[in-house]
């Protein structure tokens, strides 16, 4: 049974599992594939929100090129969680970032090869997949042998680049187009030690093609090269909404998908991960279950390391 039956068959099977055109329990966890980190978040986390909501969370980005963040206009963004709520999803990240970084580097385990370019996608817009990306980056961060690199990838809907100002800056689309440019010229240190930013850049009607191009394998390729002791995160478009997401499965090494509880339906849960195809075989690919309303005892799962209740281990 290959890798993509066996996902489907764990989906399928799941305990109190729903028919496929219901949403998936806020408490019902999602089975491990292949490796990589599967959590629940508590329902405070990763709601979904007007694009709109996310305009000025941060200082627009002054001449010397550093993001200041906005703490309090994340949060209002709901892009951060609420401040009642901070400790416990940032124990759930760190929860969630320990096998990634594991595979990543080999740390305790086999490396994956390309482990430390991590594609963060979801079935359809709407899961938390954004939330996930800035809040797992932030984790990340914190490492101290560690720095972390998010790429707005999201080229159709760049919410990173709108959320911090820099839609309007050279990025992601524009190292594509001109290879000419050296794509680390274009990434934005933050405020936030050892996290910086390469926005999506201004759209290009050819966006798919060059995601999908030569020249996007030599641009990972580089920033991967750059920095031995760097996570890449890629925050990509919904699975089943465009083509660009399986070009950026392409050249990553763990691929994560958000699914938000008692909103995706398990078919597109289903659909979404047939949609990686070929990708299922090679990478390592987990979920994320967020916004549920409980944490069950084994809601941590990670490279066959069983965690355990959150409540009963220290940060």
């Amino acid at each position: 049974m290959s890798l993509v039956e066996k996902a489907l068959k764990k989906l399928q099977d799941s305990r109190a599992a729903p028919v496929e055109g219901d949403p998936l329990s806020t408490t019902q966890p999602l089975e491990i594939l292949t490796g990589a980190a599967v959590a629940q978040l508590p329902a405070t986390g990763a709601r979904s929100r007007p694009e709109t909501q996310s305009a000025g969370a941060v200082a627009p980005v002054p001449s010397n090129k550093r993001i200041v963040l906005n703490r309090e206009a994340l949060r209002a963004a709901d892009l951060l969680p609420p401040e009642e709520h901070a400790r416990r999803i940032s124990h759930e990240y760190r929860q969630i970032k320990r096998p990634l970084i594991a595979a990543a580097f080999g740390k305790g385990g086999e490396r994956v090869t390309d482990g430390q370019l991590i594609m963060l996608a979801s079935a359809l817009p709407g899961e938390g997949k954004t939330f996930t990306s800035l809040n797992l980056g932030l984790s990340m961060a914190l490492e101290k042998d560690l720095s972390v690199l998010l790429i707005d990838a999201d080229v159709a809907k760049p919410h990173i680049s709108r959320t911090f100002g820099v839609e309007k800056e050279p990025g992601l689309l524009d190292a594509l187009a001109n290879e000419s440019l050296d794509v680390e010229s274009l990434v934005i240190p933050t405020d936030v030690r050892g996290l910086s930013i390469l926005p999506a850049g201004p759209r290009i009607e050819t966006a798919t093609e060059l995601l999908g191009s030569r020249r996007m394998q030599q641009v990972v390729t580089a920033i991967g090269k750059r920095d031995p002791n760097r996570i890449v995160l890629f925050d990509s478009p919904p699975l089943l909404l465009t083509s660009e997401s399986r070009a950026i499965a392409s050249v990553v090494g763990q691929i994560i998908i958000v699914v938000r509880a008692g909103f995706t339906l398990q078919r597109a849960v289903l659909e979404a991960v047939e949609s990686l195809g070929a990708e299922m075989e090679k990478k390592s690919v987990g979920f994320i279950l967020n916004q549920s309303e409980a944490a069950p005892p084994g809601a941590y799962y990670g490279y066959g390391e069983y965690y355990g209740d959150p409540e009963q281990k220290n940060p």
